[in-house]
């Protein structure tokens, strides 16, 4: 098979714990040619960990002096337009996780880039690759008539699985300057995304981007986009949010929240008159955890139930292993910039609703 060269921008958490032990193990795919981060221990550390040579602390510098297919945008939301942006220019490959940006604007943006460059951009959406979540798309055209359905999402904190599983690196090295420009850029897209409003319905929003960004993905590839949301509101802050999507024929509630609690509890639900079906999604953080689909029915008298896990492969390493097709066969992925631009409209009429 084609290897293919990459690089990192961003080893925090989800690079140190998912893509780059993926990435490492899949070497018949992939080369970790080059590593970007502002933290100049964390780099070193990296580096070293992974036998990289090729460190940088700015992406410019790396896009310029690096031999690159494709890079993994990793770093905080509000470099990510960026970063993918300036590799567009290169005409190098971009998979860029969730959320690929914070405003409309920057979406748009992407979009054009892209269509300007020779290369594909890939939004990292894991849950919708999961095997379990594929049959779940077959499956639910078998339901006939959908009556109703369910989204949640209410989980306690990374770190409660991370300290058990696996170490983290962080260093306190990351100059002050980077940090108050993060803070500003937020601010700055915040207001851009939704207004000027209070910090909780920016707490509100950023939720909606981060953690439910993967449950509106998976719900609109599931079952479509909703007409509009009926109702929704927000709490403590913006840290819990429920709402009701209408649909043609039957509506939907979403719930989420982020506790204190040690648990990971997000599904999907899809109820016909006679069947129904449920998509369960264990922690990211511990790796090999299965999705699982959950299939209840009637059939005159008798009520089955059943539970499939299709396979314990880790939904991550079926994302990259289908980047790689993207990148290698030219082919179109099913979560472009267009796709997440979807959930971007859903965020905006969910933040709506709850100022109504």
């Amino acid at each position: 098979m084609t290897k293919i060269k990459v690089g990192i921008i961003g080893l925090g958490e989800v690079a140190q714990l998912v893509h780059l032990p993926i990435l490492e193990s899949l070497s018949e795919l992939y080369e970790i040619e080059a590593i970007c981060d502002i933290s100049p221990q964390l780099l070193a550390k990296i580096g070293e960990k992974y036998r990289v040579k090729q460190r940088y602390l700015n992406m410019t510098d790396m896009f310029e002096q690096s031999d690159l297919d494709a890079v993994f945008v990793l770093n905080n939301m509000e470099y990510h337009t960026e970063c993918t942006l300036a590799a567009l220019n290169k005409n190098i490959h971009v998979f860029v996780e969730k959320p690929m940006c914070v405003t409309q604007g920057e979406a748009n943006a992407i979009i054009q880039a892209r269509d300007a460059s020779r290369a594909h951009v890939m939004v990292g959406y894991m849950r919708r690759f999961a095997p379990a979540y594929l049959q779940a798309l077959e499956e639910v055209k078998t339901l006939g008539p959908i009556i109703y359905a369910r989204v949640r999402d209410i989980i306690g904190p990374n770190s409660f699985f991370t300290r058990q599983s696996s170490p983290i690196y962080r260093f306190n090295d990351i100059p002050a300057q980077a940090v108050q420009d993060r803070k500003e850029r937020n601010a700055r897209l915040m207001r851009e995304a939704i207004g000027d409003l209070p910090d909780e319905m920016y707490g509100a929003y950023g939720l909606l981007l981060g953690l439910n960004s993967h449950d509106i993905s998976a719900m609109r590839e599931l079952i479509g986009m909703p007409l509009r949301v009926r109702a929704a509101s927000a709490w403590l802050g913006g840290r819990f949010k429920n709402a009701i999507f209408e649909y043609e024929g039957f509506n939907v509630t979403f719930e989420t929240g982020m506790d204190q609690q040690g648990r990971f509890d997000a599904h999907i639900e899809v109820f016909g008159e006679n069947k129904s079906i449920l998509v369960q999604y264990d922690t990211p953080y511990i790796r090999q955890l299965p999705t699982t689909l959950h299939v209840s029915e009637t059939i005159g008298d008798s009520f089955e139930k059943s539970t499939v896990r299709p396979t314990y492969k880790d939904a991550y390493v079926i994302e990259l292993e289908y980047f790689h097709e993207v990148v290698t066969k030219g082919i179109s992925p099913k979560t472009t910039p267009e796709d997440y631009l979807q959930d971007l409209i859903i965020f905006g009429m969910i933040m709506d609703a709850i100022q109504q």
